[in-house]
């Protein structure tokens, strides 16, 4: 089976979570292609509708796989004899009334399959053939390292702090840093420092989260955020705000710890995960990642069933 994978190229090229979902059904047989979109606004997306038609014919895909609604309107109209499949990401769902009017209308319409991350987000959207599908974690890459001092020492981390990692852009109004800064300066340790991660490449991820004491996400919506289930694989705690698929991700796992959007409640939970890194507590995020099918071979097998039945006419 040969997919196109279409989406935006706008912020250094096309998103790692994209290109790792990718690589997992690269890896499980498919022939996988990318289009990056370059512009911004509908203008922009609806300008790449030529180079798209161009790509089709090179590539001759079976299935169109659109990420984020932009690109699913230029993939449809690009074609109306590809099946396209598009994934909606949370921002999307949470648009205002009208973007979300004309979402509804390509997904009720044209779109031949709605992936969505958490069941909050169906309930956001028309549920006909839409599907729940949460984007996979590689295992191999995010795990539990041992030796986090010396990680702390090979990015410049301070030995006498407590980090606290904010992977996110802090320009983002959703994910609410002002927040997370509020929290942290109501820790009542000393010793705690807040470090904002953005635009690290992606293959230093594993480590930076294996460094990190906690980390935070004090995001006002989520569909289900890909830094928290990267971070239960590598058995790190996390204190977030009860987002997307969180309380699901989450059950009743020691160490990772659901917060009002509320700086104090925030403080006193970072503080108590905290207190389990200082115990050497071990957490068993990873194994909850796997109990869930979060792997992103499983996620992979189930999107590919997904295009089975596209192609199958189901």
């Amino acid at each position: 089976m040969r997919v196109l994978y279409i989406s935006s190229a706008n912020r250094n090229g096309i998103s790692p979570v994209v290109k790792a979902q990718g690589q997992s059904l690269i890896e499980a047989g498919l022939e996988v292609h990318y289009y990056g979109i370059e512009g911004k606004g509908i203008l922009g997306y609806l300008c790449n509708i030529g180079k798209i038609r161009k790509t089709l014919r090179e590539v001759k895909p079976d299935i169109i796989h659109a990420h984020f609604s932009y690109s699913g309107f230029v993939a449809r109209l690009a074609t109306k004899d590809i099946p396209v499949v598009v994934s909606l990401m949370g921002s999307d769902v949470a648009s205002g009334r009208y973007f979300h009017a004309i979402i509804s209308f390509f997904q009720r319409l044209l779109w031949d399959k709605t992936i969505v991350k958490s069941e909050w987000m169906i309930k956001k959207t028309w549920g006909q053939r839409t599907v729940v599908i949460p984007n996979g974690v590689d295992l191999n890459q995010f795990y539990p390292m041992t030796d986090r001092p010396a990680l702390k020492h090979k990015y410049g981390l301070s030995a006498g702090k407590k980090h606290i990692f904010f992977f996110a852009d802090s320009a983002r109004k959703e994910k609410n840093f002002d927040l997370a800064q509020k929290a942290i300066k109501q820790v009542s340790r000393e010793d705690v420092e807040l470090i904002l991660m953005h635009e690290m490449p992606h293959h230093f991820m594993p480590e930076l989260i294996n460094a990190a004491d906690v980390v935070l996400l004090t995001s006002r919506w989520e569909g289900s955020p890909n830094i928290v289930k990267e971070a239960m694989a590598c058995n790190c705690p996390v204190v977030t705000t009860d987002v997307g698929d969180i309380a699901w991700l989450f059950g009743s796992e020691t160490g990772y710890s659901i917060s009002d959007p509320d700086a104090r409640n925030l403080a006193l939970n970072i503080e108590l995960a905290l207190e389990l890194r200082l115990q050497s507590e071990v957490l068993n995020g990873r194994e909850r990642i796997m109990k869930l099918g979060l792997d992103s071979t499983t996620i992979a097998q189930r999107i590919i069933t997904e295009y089975n039945k596209l192609l199958n006419g189901q």
